[in-house]
């Protein structure tokens, strides 16, 4: 399989025009702030780009990254001038024609950015692999990845390598390629459809379930869009599964409880976060609004409490009372669906 992958994102893709689906193409509104950044990306790196979302959350100045699957490295690029001179960020890959492009254009982005020396660095390696490298545990603040973990063939050990070297507080903030069920084995060895970031996605629910299993007791996902996949003879085959490209941030604290529960707790957000003056939105269920008393479960708040959030709120209530879980938790799926005309999805356990 990584063969496989390797010949595809090195040698079959030679720009984003070669994808024979959209899975693999970011579809989001970019940030005002982030333009300016982008148009400063070398057009080589930009071309070879082959990404599904945004992976660039809030405060990192000063931040420690590793990008897992960077590529020809648009996103450690652009991430680089979010973290400053006092930042670093390191890539891991394993396919040569994408490190090449990528380790072509170091000194070009530090000018860009008007830094001394590059805050790069490019590694090749294995994702599922990251203890053969030389990064020592608990040294990352952040961990991102942009439509990659889909294509490795052994996710758990991705997320349990990510998990060990995230910092205490530190969070793992990617997109993916989600499926709706779970993909027949005929399909995932299929090479074009693994290729295309389809074959490889993991069902949601069994997402969730490892995210939990590897250390990330309560995953929160941040957007997502369904994917229209738009090649007719690839639809054909796969067009009984659904696919959304979306943002899971995982938080590593240790004792987050695997379910929402409510403690009377509240946080009020102080509107202090740059490009966030008016609120702030942690996942896709928390628009917190500045100023305003925000009630939260007890892992939202250790969220915000131990982690680089906590100078940006206050924080309301303690741990003496226990009311139940916390209104609006639920299971099912937690994609927004484009309506299907022939869907009948009514069953005995809703």
């Amino acid at each position: 399989m990584h063969e496989q992958v390797q010949d595809y994102y090195g040698k079959t893709l030679q720009s984003s025009q070669d994808l024979q689906t959209n899975a693999c193409c970011t579809d989001a509104s970019l940030p005002d702030y982030l333009k300016p950044i982008l148009s400063k990306i070398h057009d080589e790196v930009m071309t070879r780009y082959y990404g599904c979302g945004l992976i660039a959350p809030d405060l990192l100045a000063g931040m420690r990254i590793l990008d897992l699957g960077s590529g020809s490295g648009r996103d450690c690029y652009a991430l680089s001038a979010l973290v400053g001179e006092t930042g670093f960020v390191v890539g891991v890959d394993m396919t040569d024609e994408q490190l090449a492009v990528a380790n072509a254009h170091l000194n070009y982005h530090a000018d860009q950015f008007g830094f001394k020396a590059p805050n790069v660095q490019f590694l090749k390696g294995y994702i599922e692999k990251l203890d053969q490298l030389d990064l020592p545990d608990n040294s990352f603040d952040i961990i991102v990845s942009n439509c990659v973990i889909n294509l490795s063939p052994d996710k758990e050990a991705v997320l349990k390598q990510a998990h060990r070297l995230l910092k205490p507080g530190g969070e793992m903030y990617f997109s993916d390629v989600y499926s709706s069920k779970r993909v027949p084995q005929a399909l995932v060895s299929d090479p074009l459809l693994y290729g295309e970031c389809l074959s490889g996605a993991l069902y949601w629910n069994d997402f969730v379930n490892l995210a939990k299993r590897c250390g990330f007791a309560d995953p929160r996902l941040v957007e997502d869009r369904p994917l229209t996949i738009d090649n007719p003879a690839i639809e054909a085959r796969i067009g009984h599964i659904e696919f959304f490209s979306a943002t899971y941030r995982l938080f590593k604290i240790e004792g987050l409880e695997p379910a929402c529960e409510d403690y009377g707790q509240a946080v009020i957000y102080k509107g202090t976060i740059p490009h966030n003056p008016h609120h702030l939105v942690l996942d896709k269920h928390h628009f917190i609004e500045t100023g305003k008393v925000f009630p939260v479960c007890g892992n939202t708040y250790r969220m915000l409490n131990e982690t680089r959030y906590k100078d940006h709120f206050e924080f309301v209530g303690n741990w003496d009372t226990h009311f139940g879980i916390f209104e609006g938790c639920g299971t099912s799926l937690p994609f927004d669906r484009m309506l299907l005309a022939t869907s009948n999805e009514s069953g005995g356990c809703c």
